[in-house]
């Protein structure tokens, strides 16, 4: 078939306005087309260029090789190429002439060429054909990009090959979007062909077929094509456009920064000058891009790759055994375990060990052992906790004897040092690599294992939230692997439990260790029914703890610690309420509380009461209803049950507590208010709730009718500001108030107490004068004549008549002001 060719050259003197002109037009081009062409072929010529360039400036100056795609889905290959200009004159001594052949949709180049090894062809012209156009224009093969030196051109190119690579074929994608090209910056436009041959050799035909291209323009930011050459002086241009540019003539860019294995791959490839592993590397299976076949391909060939694309190879081969025969096999193996090779990874271990599971049982144990052997010295000796361990049975035979003789001294070693800090997965590690070379780690095994329980609590809560922790799996497998390990560390955890039960409850709900069997583990089974239990009984604390104490399937009289466990697991963060301090104490006895130290968490239940506790109808109760305070009663007991241990300010809290029982009960010791001051600043820091109760309970007794007055005098007299404070309050309650108005002899009493100590201190008179006014005159106010004349009479009996004397003074002062007002509120009204 035959392609249309056209010729378009710069336009001649005195043709202003125009750029050029088409000269030669093949049949089949439309007007249309024309339009569309004629931007693709303009060229533009460098800054600086002689008027009149001598020949060999003129050949140096660059052309323009050009594939881009048209809107009706045809495609056009052009040359423009400076020529001399012969028509003299005043203008510039160089023009252009541009050649192009269109391709009709579908129709391919002669012999079926890529574009781009058209770039020599000995058929480009640059001038127009007189006479008719020489029909067809064929364009035999010229001398193809590869036998043109392209190898020397990527050895050259070595600092660039991976990153320009790796963007060409970006721009070869079929959803690659238009006007934003990739930007190669060359001295010279044949070295921008010359990466578009590297391109059209690396990429599967159909991405090649994509890459549309011009090999120089002035302008790449309008640029329609995927890739442009620029010479160095446009370079900045182009990033101010904001496009990738490569600038490829100049300093070599810094190692570093390619995360794409597949154009590393391709470029340790053309350094090696091997570029038909390309072809065999897209005959194997996987994606066209994906860097396994390639890398794997390489690695056949003896090519040393990078540790990303010595991953990428062995998870291609682990993905697809079968893929490859035996001696390519065995060839990947030999690389991928070259003791040469000092910078492996650890995503390039995980891969090579799946590449070992893959090939286990598939391969003779000849060419499988090299994997094993370099997997398990990884583990010990490079740290890598989450290897997959290959089989015992890996290294049967003298390869497993060897790699047991040259590791086993330092495992001993490493899991006997206790100097250092080990992670569990790297202890774990080191157990599971000791039983698979068959290293006898006997003697070491309790104190590694008491290191290792802790460790596990530690690294787990250190990871936070409620997912498993990430070295659970290998110590699971451990754990089943090895009977004697299993049995050592479950009996260390369950002796550390008592200390720390919520971390180990916490840990057992993340990771299920086996501790099902014969052990009797009392306190890992506790940790490992809390949960179930919490679920099921709610906020029944005390039923939990029963339900927690018999999974432990021992007596706390026989076994004291698991008081400590079930307590620590039920009241982790928190004290006991004091119903429930009393349920533990009763419990079992003080020796047991004692033994595991519970009784301190009584102690703080006994300490932490609320001043007011909830009746049995839910309705708040004070302190004053004595049968009701379960603390002061708890108190009493823990001071009597653990006389040696209760020291400081707890003891001093607890006798504080003690005095309440006995304010409300019985007959404390003299010097009530000097030993609620000397109690309360022995108990500092002491709990508001409690230092509450002390004082109420001081006040109470204080207003009860029969207190003695030797202590009243000593409350009265003692100043102090907090407990006078206590007193005015109970004395305003409603208690106080009804018994006031209901009872004559407590009114009498009240007002020659609020009278007797005009001078005591500060503090006192303006309270008792308040509570004189405030509290009694309306209690007064509201009583019958008989019961004023009845307090009036006993306050002459308790006192003198002096001091009824006051009191008619004080009750006529209140009468006549209720006198003096009716009498005035009557005028107001006349």
């Amino acid at each position: 078939m035959s392609l249309a060719q056209v010729h378009y050259t710069s336009a001649a003197p005195g043709d202003e306005g125009t750029a050029g002109r088409f000269t030669a037009v093949g049949p089949g081009v439309s007007g249309a087309l024309l339009a569309e062409i004629e931007p693709l072929l303009r060229h533009e010529l460098p800054d600086g260029v002689a008027d009149r360039p001598s020949d060999g400036e003129l050949r140096s100056l660059p052309q323009s090789f050009t594939y881009a795609a048209l809107s009706d889905g045809s495609r056009l290959v052009s040359r423009s190429a400076p020529v001399r200009d012969t028509a003299g004159g005043a203008g510039p001594g160089v023009r252009f002439h541009a050649h192009a052949v269109h391709l009709p949709p579908g129709v391919p180049l002669p012999g079926d060429r890529l574009p781009v090894e058209a770039w020599r062809s000995p058929h480009w012209v640059a001038v127009t054909p007189g006479g008719a156009i020489p029909d067809p224009l064929t364009l035999p093969p010229g001398p193809t990009a590869v036998s043109e030196g392209l190898d020397d051109f990527a050895v050259s190119r070595g600092p660039w090959l991976a990153a320009v690579l790796a963007d060409l074929r970006r721009a070869s994608e079929p959803t690659e979007p238009g006007g934003r090209p990739v930007v190669l910056v060359e001295r010279q436009c044949a070295d921008v062909a010359r990466w578009l041959g590297l391109a059209s050799v690396t990429l599967p035909r159909e991405s090649a077929e994509r890459l549309t291209f011009t090999t120089y323009t002035r302008r790449p930011g309008s640029s329609a094509a995927r890739v442009v050459g620029v010479l160095p002086e446009d370079a900045e241009a182009a990033r101010a456009a904001g496009l990738r540019v490569h600038v490829c003539a100049g300093q070599p860019p810094s190692a570093g920064g390619m995360d794409d294995a597949w154009a590393a791959t391709a470029a340790r490839v053309w350094r090696s000058r091997s570029p038909e592993l390309f072809r065999e590397a897209r005959e194997l299976p996987g994606e066209p891009f994906a860097a396994g076949p390639l890398a794997v391909t390489a690695l056949c060939a003896g090519i040393s790759l990078g540790p990303d694309e010595r991953a990428a190879a062995a998870s291609w081969a682990a993905d697809r055994p079968y893929a490859l025969d035996a001696k390519r096999t065995g060839q990947l193996v030999e690389a991928l375990t070259s003791p040469g090779i000092d910078d492996r990874t650890g995503p390039e271990f995980d891969a090579v060990g799946r590449l070992f599971g893959a090939l286990e049982g598939r391969c003779p144990a000849a060419v499988t052992a090299p994997l094993a052997a370099m997997l398990v010295t990884e583990a010990v000796r490079g740290g890598n906790g989450s290897l997959e361990l290959p089989r015992r049975d890996a290294f049967v035979g003298p390869e497993g004897a060897a790699v047991a003789e040259r590791l086993a001294p330092e495992i001993l070693t490493e899991l006997s040092d206790t100097a250092g800090t080990r992670s569990v997965a790297r202890t774990v590690q080191l157990l599971r690599v000791a039983r698979l070379l068959g290293v006898d780690g006997t003697e070491a095994l309790p104190e590694v294992v008491d290191r290792l329980a802790p460790a596990l609590l530690t690294e787990a809560a250190a990871e936070g939230g409620t997912a498993t922790p990430d070295f659970a799996p290998a110590l699971l497998e451990l754990l089943d692997e090895q009977f004697e390990v299993r049995t050592a560390l479950l009996g260390a955890l369950d002796r550390i439990a008592p200390q720390d039960p919520g971390a180990v409850a916490r840990f057992l709900e993340r990771v299920a260790l086996p501790f099902t069997g014969t052990q009797a583990l009392p306190h890992l089974r506790m940790c490992a029914e809390v949960p179930g239990a919490m679920a099921t009984l709610g906020g029944d604390r005390a039923a939990v703890w029963h339900r927690v104490l018999r999974a432990a399937g021992l007596s706390p009289f026989a076994e004291p610690l698991v008081l400590r466990t079930a307590v620590g697991l039920v009241w982790e963060d928190r004290a006991p309420t004091v119903e429930e301090a009393r349920l533990l104490l009763d419990a079992a006895t003080s020796d047991a509380h004692r033994a595991a130290g519970t009784w301190a968490r009584l102690v703080d239940a006994a300490l932490g009461a609320p001043a007011a506790e909830p009746s049995a109808t839910g309705t708040p109760v004070g302190p004053s209803a004595a049968s009701n305070d379960q603390a002061a009663a708890l108190a009493h007991d823990l001071l009597r049950g653990f006389p040696g241990e209760i020291g400081g300010r707890e003891r001093a809290g607890l006798l504080l507590l003690d005095l309440v029982r006995e304010l409300r009960t019985g007959a404390p010791e003299p010097g009530w208010a000097e030993t609620v001051r000397t109690l309360c600043a022995q108990a500092e820091p002491v709990e508001p709730a409690l230092r509450e109760r002390a004082h109420a309970a001081l006040v109470e007794r204080l207003l009860a009718p029969d207190r003695p007055g030797a202590e009243l005098y000593d409350f009265v007299h003692g100043d102090d500001t907090e407990l006078i404070a206590a007193y005015d309050r109970t004395a305003r309650t409603e208690t106080v108030r009804t018994r006031l108005r209901t009872q004559p002899a407590y009114a009498a009493d009240c007002f020659t107490v609020w009278t007797a100590h005009p001078h005591a201190g500060k503090t006192w008179p303006p309270v008792a004068a308040a509570l004189l006014d405030e509290v009694l005159r309306p209690a007064v106010r509201a009583m019958s004549a008989e019961d004023v004349a009845e307090v009036e009479a006993t306050v002459g009996r308790t006192g003198s008549s002096g001091r009824a004397e006051a009191f008619r003074t004080w009750n006529r002062s209140s009468t006549l002001g209720r006198l003096g007002r009716r009498i005035a509120g009557r005028v107001r009204r006349g």
